[in-house]
């Protein structure tokens, strides 16, 4: 045969043979050197059509058990409890990653044979995690995760398969593990429920696919643009449909509780942007400003080299507690910008005369909708009781329905 790439079944076979008949050949010939290449493209092949299959978790310790001469009694420091060790060896019970972690540094299983996947490592951004602070009860009562009776004992082992949905520890921005991912956080904040709904967020954007691939040529002129869908009475789903149509997902998700959240905005591993709003306030005013502080962090701060993630509660926003920071209080003269053009802002009657007839007025001027000027408003006079029936109480989550 001559001496190729091996690409069928009977070039393998053929090459097999030629094999047999060089085994003999001495150090230095031609056929030792042909010898030496079949062997090699025999290998390339067997290594594409006839992979080797990882070892099974639960029979890798038991053979390890059997080489030390080690009783399930022997195994209880690395799992925990005899029940536990019977559980696990007769299939019942998944291994956690610090069960994991136990068996490999006392037994020295290799990592990558325990974790069932060839070449894998543990995942140092998980060593620190306290996995039962994490909301179960309300990740179940919301179908996040299977409602189990054993939640209590399987706390790890759910929140892996949590993470698996959200596409795997190693596509999981790391800032998502952080303390304090930004600075418009609230100090009651939890992070565990807060991480949650971040997995929660990415887990809903797999099964999202756009057409286009974000450009990042987003101009303060585009997002006026969408702010101008606000005229019309579907104008939630008309700009989740214009952001789709730019490469960028946004995905409606209720707030769980302890997270004082409004919006978030991250960076995809593919680059894709996602903005998560949670509608926490069902007003139109908050709807259009969250989308546009958002899509202004998209816009101006996330990259691949800074893959950072912002996290809002827009309570916090011109409160005296709040943080002063750079990126934030740019985002919302963007937002702003792009909301009611300054230029119109500092001249219009509407602002130093907030009636209903001159809010209407700017609102057909600017064919924007009239809760956004009438939000502006309450936020510069700190006054919200002021204009509480122009903001669109209630005129939101109707059109996401699902996430509710």
């Amino acid at each position: 045969m001559t001496n190729k790439l091996i690409k069928t079944e009977e070039d393998y076979n053929l090459a097999l043979s030629r094999i047999s008949e060089l085994m003999d050949a001495k150090e230095g010939t031609v056929e030792a050197d042909e010898l030496e290449l079949l062997a090699t493209l025999v290998e390339m092949y067997e290594d594409k059509h006839y992979p080797i299959d990882m070892p099974d978790p639960v029979e890798a310790i038991k053979f390890r058990m059997d080489q030390l001469g080690l009783r399930q009694q022997d195994i209880v420091p690395f799992i925990g409890s005899r029940g536990k060790v019977s559980e696990v060896l007769n299939r019942k019970r998944t291994l956690t990653l610090s069960m994991m972690r136990a068996l490999h540094k006392g037994l020295g299983i290799p990592a990558d044979i325990l974790l069932n996947d060839i070449g894998a490592n543990f995942p140092d951004n998980f060593s620190e995690i306290k996995w039962s602070r994490f909301p179960f009860v309300e990740m179940a009562k919301r179908g996040w995760i299977p409602k189990t009776a054993d939640i209590k004992n399987s706390h790890e082992e759910i929140m892996r398969d949590f993470i698996e949905q959200a596409g795997g520890h190693a596509v999981i921005p790391k800032a998502l593990f952080r303390k304090h991912p930004g600075t418009r956080e609230n100090s009651k904040m939890d992070p565990y429920s807060l991480c949650a709904w971040c997995l929660r967020l990415l887990s809903l954007a797999r099964n999202e696919t756009l057409k286009k691939k974000y450009s990042n040529d987003m101009s303060l002129e585009t997002m006026s643009d969408i702010v101008k869908l606000s005229y019309f009475k579907n104008g939630p789903l008309l700009a989740k449909e214009f952001l789709a149509k730019q490469g960028i997902l946004l995905i409606i998700e209720p707030h769980l509780p302890k997270t004082y959240l409004d919006g978030a905005a991250m960076l995809l591993q593919d680059g894709t942007p996602l903005i998560g709003l949670t509608l926490r306030h069902d007003r139109l005013d908050n709807f259009w400003f969250c989308l546009l502080h958002e899509l202004a962090h998209v816009t101006a701060h996330l990259s691949k080299d800074d893959p950072n993630i912002f996290i809002d509660d827009f309570d916090l926003r011109g409160h005296e507690t709040e943080i002063a920071d750079k990126k934030e209080n740019e985002a919302d003269e963007l937002a702003q910008h792009a909301l009611i053009p300054p230029e119109m802002w500092e001249k219009d009657p509407a602002r130093d005369h907030p009636g209903i007839p001159n809010i209407m007025a700017l609102s057909e001027t600017l064919r924007i909708h009239p809760s956004i000027i009438a939000g502006r408003i309450r936020f510069e006079q700190k006054n919200y009781r002021l204009l509480s029936k122009c903001v669109g109480n209630r005129e939101v989550r109707k059109h996401f329905s699902e996430a509710y």
